[in-house]
């Protein structure tokens, strides 16, 4: 029902609805006329009646199943089957790609980051004039940090 008219779909569900009254109906008769068949031919007709209705059934569920490229799970999952169009399928995969794209970003921005604050501590201790013991005291990162 994609690309269809709000009326559209209204006649489609009463052509429907008329359908199924019309199948009782006949349904209906044919169950009257079958209690003055004998015992014999009226199994043979129940059997039938199973095996159209099975039929039928499995039918109807080919049909959707075809006509229909997205099916809805018991627990509300979506599965898409049947033959989708190229840009669809493009459509569906992009909001991974936009994903995977954002978190490469995002680690190559924080990778930056590190490298500018090394770069920076590097820089402070090749321009300082500190002796050598300097460096291996303690709180010699707390000097870099709080000078200016």
């Amino acid at each position: 029902m994609k690309n269809m008219s709000p009326f559209t779909v209204a006649r489609a569900s009463q052509r429907e609805a008329i359908e199924a009254r019309v199948a009782m109906r006949l349904a209906g008769r044919l169950a009257e006329s079958t209690q003055q068949l004998p015992h014999d031919i009226s199994e043979r007709l129940r059997v039938a009646r199973e095996r159209a209705v099975e039929h039928a059934r499995h039918a109807r569920h080919a049909v959707a199943a075809a006509s229909s490229p997205v099916i809805v799970g018991h627990a509300g999952g979506a599965a898409i089957f049947g033959a989708t169009p190229i840009w669809l399928r493009l459509a569906s995969l992009m909001p991974l790609i936009v994903l995977i794209v954002g978190l490469v970003l995002i680690q190559q921005y924080h990778d930056y980051e590190q490298i500018a604050v090394a770069a920076e501590i590097d820089a402070a201790l090749l321009s300082d004039e500190l002796p050598p013991t300097a460096y291996g005291d303690p709180g010699f990162a707390e000097y870099l940090r709080s000078a200016p």
